[in-house]
């Protein structure tokens, strides 16, 4: 535990900083899943229109730095090449 009131001030706000991240993570995955559940459905058009909005999600969740620019680049690259093979 925390000795100091510095260093308990640093451990709550460490708290807040987990909980606010893990929540704009799971904001990530909830995009991802949409996506992936357009594509599922094999409707392109809802694809699409669904990709053009979480890719908003993702870029701005790498903004942040809550995960890798690269990881994020990757998704949306993924989640492209996904709808576009929809016929």
């Amino acid at each position: 535990m925390a000795n100091s009131a510095q260093a308990r001030k640093r451990a709550r706000q460490a708290e807040e900083t987990r909980k606010h991240n893990a929540s704009l993570k799971s904001a990530l995955r909830t995009a991802v899943k949409k996506v992936r559940k357009a594509i599922a459905a094999g409707d392109k058009a809802a694809a699409s229109a669904q990709f053009q909005a979480s890719q908003a999600v993702i870029d701005r969740i790498a903004d942040k730095k809550i995960v890798h620019k690269n990881s994020a680049s990757r998704t949306k690259s993924r989640l492209a090449q996904a709808v576009r093979s929809l016929t």
